[in-house]
């Protein structure tokens, strides 16, 4: 038995009133598993989803935030494909209450990559979630190619920020919305060709606007809501949306009339692909990384007792990742 400090919630409200930390063990990993001393832990929108109860595979406490995390290994089962010592970064076993703010973390073995060596702990905490994410949407399920045009939304989010790279990388051009100068201005930095304010913009008419009449051929949509319904009047003809998730707390609504009359589509991405898909998607996306063409946007790093307060700020935080910095 392993033994160490874990943020934990046994019922569900503001992380700063319910989250706190206790003394736990961590026995040796089972198949499937690898058991990883945590250096730091990405922070995202699910982790303050879970804390206040709004997140479906959780529906009751206790939860354990926390779902990326880059560290060392230190112990695996019989025939994993890592060892330990092996500096690794995946995502954690949270939603079987074994989260990443602590110590130490099971992370599960088809979602392990080790860490190229340009990478460091940080970038490595929040690389695997946002980037498999953007993979899922941009690479298999609608295939942005070359040339054509990637309308990212939420694109100073963490996955959205991630789409604006890895869309770039494959050739794309990218345009990407966001609601402040500041977030827009990061945008920019990170790589959109051209960037549209859904606060005092019409998208679509923008969109439409930058493309010359033509549109996007791919719509990578992590907010839904209004600002996904009404970019779907930005989608080109044989266009395609990626529905990805809801940071405005709905879905986006589509009109099949609409959808047949323009011949467009949409598919749902979700990022939790088979063994095989996991292992070809993240071998793709380390070798980009290693190429420099996309790495995380670390712009917060805080410590292991700001846990409560950096999860409670991530609807107002600044754009780009923040990480929590364990050991």
């Amino acid at each position: 038995m392993i033994h160490g400090r874990s943020w934990q919630a046994h019922s569900f409200g503001e992380p700063k009133d319910v989250l706190r930390v206790e003394e736990i063990e961590w026995a040796a990993p089972t198949q499937g598993r690898v058991l990883v001393k945590v250096r730091a832990c990405g922070v995202g929108l699910p982790d303050l989803l879970m804390t206040t109860g709004a997140y479906p595979p959780l529906p009751r406490p206790p939860v354990v935030p926390g779902q990326e995390v880059a560290g060392e290994v230190v112990a695996v089962p019989a025939g994993s494909a890592f060892a330990v010592g092996d500096r690794v970064m995946g995502s954690t076993a949270f939603v079987e209450g074994w989260g990443g703010y602590s110590d130490y973390a099971y992370v599960r073995e088809p979602k392990t990559v080790r860490i190229p060596a340009t990478m460091t702990d940080e970038e490595a905490a929040g690389f695997v979630i946002g980037f498999r994410t953007a993979y899922a949407g941009l690479c298999d399920r609608v295939r942005v190619a070359s040339g054509e045009v990637l309308l990212v939304l939420g694109a100073a989010g963490n996955t959205g920020a991630a789409a604006v790279q890895l869309g770039k990388a494959i050739g794309a051009t990218v345009i990407a919305t966001a609601g402040t100068e500041e977030k827009l201005e990061f945008c920019t930095r990170i790589g959109a060709d051209n960037v549209v304010d859904h606060r005092t913009e019409d998208v679509a008419e923008a969109v439409l606007a930058i493309t010359g009449g033509h549109g996007a051929d791919v719509v990578f949509d992590p907010v839904g809501g209004e600002l996904g319904t009404r970019a779907t009047a930005a989608v080109a003809r044989l266009g395609r949306i990626a529905v990805i998730g809801y940071a405005s707390g709905s879905w986006l609504t589509l009109d099949p009339l609409d959808m047949v009359l323009r011949n467009y589509t949409a598919a749902g991405v979700f990022a939790g692909g088979t063994a095989e898909e996991d292992r070809a998607a993240y071998g793709q996306l380390v070798e980009i990384a290693e190429r420099g063409a996309i790495r995380t946007p670390v712009t917060t790093v805080v410590t292991f007792d700001d846990v409560p307060d950096v999860i409670s700020a991530v609807p107002t935080a600044p754009p780009g990742k923040a990480v929590v910095r364990i050991s």
